[in-house]
Formats: structure tokens, sequence, C-alpha cells
């Protein structure tokens, strides 16, 4: 990874990611965590993995890094997604709660 600096624990997040972790990657959100994929809402640990089963980890998705911005409790990573399912410059915006996530929302970077 380049010299960006990733707060925690979107960092150790997309290590989990990177990693194909699908067990650290639900650990990685509050019990009632949203991701939002262009719109599509995925609330709690089962609605998530039936998400990602299919489009995230068992898409053997990869992220760089390539752009982070925080603002608050909101942190935004801009890189390179490359996975069986979708690949191209994405925006993952990231709500913090404690050393969870609350929410993932996923865009066009």
């Amino acid at each position: 990874m380049s010299d960006l600096q990733i707060p925690e624990p979107i960092a150790t997040f997309i290590d989990t990611v990177n990693a194909h972790d699908d067990a650290g990657f639900l650990d990685a959100f509050t019990t009632d965590g949203t991701v939002d994929d262009w719109g599509r809402e995925f609330t709690g640990r089962e609605a998530i993995k039936g998400w990602s089963d299919k489009e995230f980890i068992g898409a053997t998705g990869v992220l760089t890094p390539e752009e982070v911005s925080v603002d608050g409790d909101e942190v935004t990573v801009i890189g390179d997604w490359r996975s069986t399912h979708a690949n191209g410059r994405s925006s993952f915006a990231f709500a913090v709660d404690g050393n969870k996530l609350s929410r993932m929302t996923i865009r066009e970077g």
C-alpha cells in the first residue's frame, strides 16, 4: 500500500477484505450495520453475508486504495476495485461507530 494514512478500523477492514476473510468482514460491522451498494441496501449480518458471498468477498475482491478523506466519523476511501463481479474505480464511504462499521456506502469513484 502507498503512504495513505487510512484510519482504523478502516485500514484493518481493507486488509480483511483483500484477504477474502468472510468472518472478519462480517465481524467488522455493528449488529445492525448496513451496506449500501449503489442504492441497494443490505442491513444486518445475514443480509450483508448474502450480498457479500456473491458480490464482495465471494467475488474475491481486492481494493487498492488511492485516496482517503476523513470527515468526523465518516471515512471515504477511493480506489481501484477488482473482483469477479465488478471492476473499476470505486468510492467506499464508511460510517464508524466505535471500532465497528455502521455503514459502508459504495459508489463510482
